[in-house]
């Protein structure tokens, strides 16, 4: 029997385990764990909002309904059957991938060509980037009915061409099918190719400058170190202004429904002015919502296959 004075601590004290043991992991799991219940208000005002509105709109997209009567009939596919049937909802399909295809590669081509420029030695760098940068801070039904007035028959283009002689020049940009559509998409170029721009330079400052100095002393030319070294690390970047680009130009509705609101005829129509047309003029909501699930599902084909595909890739330069 051992025996200990008062305020002595005991000759053996009880054994504790080492400072890793699972209890005390545990404990400190349990502790730094927020409790799931703060996460309760978001997750409720999301399902409000996004997911409940969601399940319905798909539900309609079975019936027949038109936006106002709460007597409606289920017609189960039929409306994904009239939308193949639709020469129109196939034209706007086509003029929407159109629009996306072109509006990523100009837009991604001039911006990285800015980029490339601005983020040289030149004195007025900042200046210009914020000069190009500009346009994207600009809301973009502004900027349609801007170049609305500017591409107008006697706008401020035509007027310029007639000014130098170049009458040959002189179109209906916005009133031509065969031009509506291009017009619409040098605007969308000329609003965004800077906001590329930005994230393009964002990637070349992160490019350390000795590497690009080791490739020039290698004797490798502007074209070559941009090829073999500023490409392959900019591939964040790449991923990031192609996504942003081709997502926006499939869901593309504000320019073109200012611009031209789809016309002439149906030369610019897309998925979106569709929906909004078979939606509040012709009042067929089950129809167009059967095309905004359509149109739901081309974002997420494209963009997921795209992310795939430009993630692996730089997987593959890493």
């Amino acid at each position: 029997m051992t025996i200990t004075s008062p305020g002595r601590p005991p000759a053996h004290p009880p054994a504790a385990g080492p400072p890793g043991t699972p209890i005390k992991r545990a404990s400190r799991r349990r502790r730094a764990a927020p409790p799931w219940w703060f996460a309760a208000p978001a997750l409720v005002l999301f399902a409000f909002v996004v997911l409940i509105p969601s399940a319905r709109g798909l539900y309609y997209a079975f019936t027949d309904w038109d936006g106002l009567s709460p007597d409606f009939a289920w017609v189960g596919l039929g409306n994904f059957r009239d939308l193949l049937d639709d020469a129109d909802a196939r034209a706007a399909i086509g003029h929407t991938l159109l629009i996306a295809v072109a509006i990523t590669v100009i837009q991604n081509g001039l911006g990285l060509l800015l980029a490339l420029g601005v983020n040289s030695i030149i004195k007025s760098r900042n200046v210009l980037r914020a000069l190009l940068f500009a346009p994207a801070v600009v809301t973009p039904i502004v900027t349609a009915y801007l170049w609305r007035n500017l591409l107008g028959p006697d706008g401020a283009v035509n007027s310029l061409f007639g000014a130098v002689g170049l009458d040959f020049l002189r179109k209906d940009w916005l009133g031509d099918p065969h031009l509506a559509l291009w017009s619409i998409v040098a605007v969308i170029v000329w609003q965004y190719a800077g906001y590329s721009m930005v994230i393009f330079v964002a990637g070349l400052q992160s490019i350390p400058r000795e590497v690009q100095e080791a490739a020039a002393i290698d004797g490798a030319g502007p074209v070559r170190r941009f090829w073999y070294v500023t490409r392959p690390l900019l591939a964040p970047a790449i991923t990031i202004n192609l996504m942003l680009s081709i997502i926006g130009g499939i869901k593309l509705f504000d320019q073109v429904w200012a611009l031209t609101g789809g016309g002439p005829g149906h030369a610019t129509d897309t998925l979106s002015t569709l929906i909004y047309k078979d939606a509040f003029t012709l009042g067929e909501f089950g129809y167009s919502i059967a095309l905004a699930v359509v149109l739901t599902l081309i974002v997420a084909v494209i963009s997921a296959g795209q992310y795939a595909f430009l993630s692996r890739r730089e997987a593959d330069i890493s």
